[in-house]
């Protein structure tokens, strides 16, 4: 099981993780979400958790004490469950300013017991939380949202799905896009029926041989990538047979009408 402490001053956000694959891994005891909110700590009357920021400029920012008041109320609680003093999990930081997340990240964090979740609001979090009480922090992409609760739903569910027994299909999380390191993105998946509206299944997947098939989703793998995001392809050493494969792909595309 993984343990998830969220620090959050919205944690009704995260309801939506009660549903779908995260919400089963939930019931199953496969993940733990345990919520912490900033404003159960502040000193303040009002219970603010943010102010102004020194130097001026728009918006508001979230203050150290409350954040970090609820950041170590969740490390105790390890501390304490364990009766280890130094069992400390990973601070993850959700932020535009952090490095991008991938797979490979995904993979790495899996295999992490804890982690606890840092969402911040407004124009961000003082920076001495960061300096002081922040291990890591990771992006979702190169865009700024409201806050960091969605980004830190999108890190929990990736995450999930390469839990074991989480997928009703092991295999599943082996053949996405990205997976295995393999830096390339998925293959087109076809269901029934065969035909519509003059579109067919390609005659390789109803072909019964699983070689023929194999090769087909590589060569679909390698096309699409090049299509989509050939940028991946720079970051990823091709052998013989991928090449030959990729060729014939581009020669395809080049000849249609």
């Amino acid at each position: 099981m993984i343990q998830f402490d969220l620090i959050t001053l919205f944690p009704k956000m995260f309801k939506s993780l009660d549903y779908g694959i995260v919400g089963r891994a939930q019931k199953a005891g496969l993940l733990q979400l345990q919520y912490w909110n900033p404003r159960d700590y502040t000193h303040d009357k009002h219970g603010r958790v943010d102010d102004t920021s020194y130097g001026g400029g728009p918006g508001m920012v979230m203050q150290v004490q409350p954040l970090r008041d609820a950041i170590n109320a969740a490390l105790h609680r390890h501390s304490r469950e364990s009766g280890n003093p130094d069992d400390k999990p990973k601070t993850i930081y959700l932020s535009p300013q952090g490095k991008l997340l991938t797979q490979k990240t995904i993979e790495n964090l899996a295999s992490e017991k804890k982690l606890i979740l840092v969402m911040g609001r407004y124009e961000g979090i003082d920076e001495r939380v960061i300096e002081q009480d922040i291990d890591e922090e990771w992006s979702i992409g190169n865009y700024v949202l409201s806050g960091g609760e969605l980004a830190g739903m999108i890190l929990i569910d990736a995450i999930t799905r390469l839990l074991p027994e989480a997928l009703g299909d092991p295999e599943s999380a082996h053949q996405e896009s990205f997976s295995h390191s393999n830096n390339l993105l998925d293959y087109p998946h076809y269901t029934r029926p065969e035909e519509i509206d003059g579109q067919k299944v390609p005659e390789a997947l109803l072909s019964g041989n699983h070689k023929a098939i194999e090769k087909w989703r590589l060569q679909q793998s390698l096309g699409k990538t090049w299509l989509k995001r050939p940028e991946l392809l720079k970051d990823r050493s091709l052998n013989a047979q991928e090449i030959i494969l990729l060729h014939e792909f581009i020669q395809k595309m080049r000849n249609q009408p």
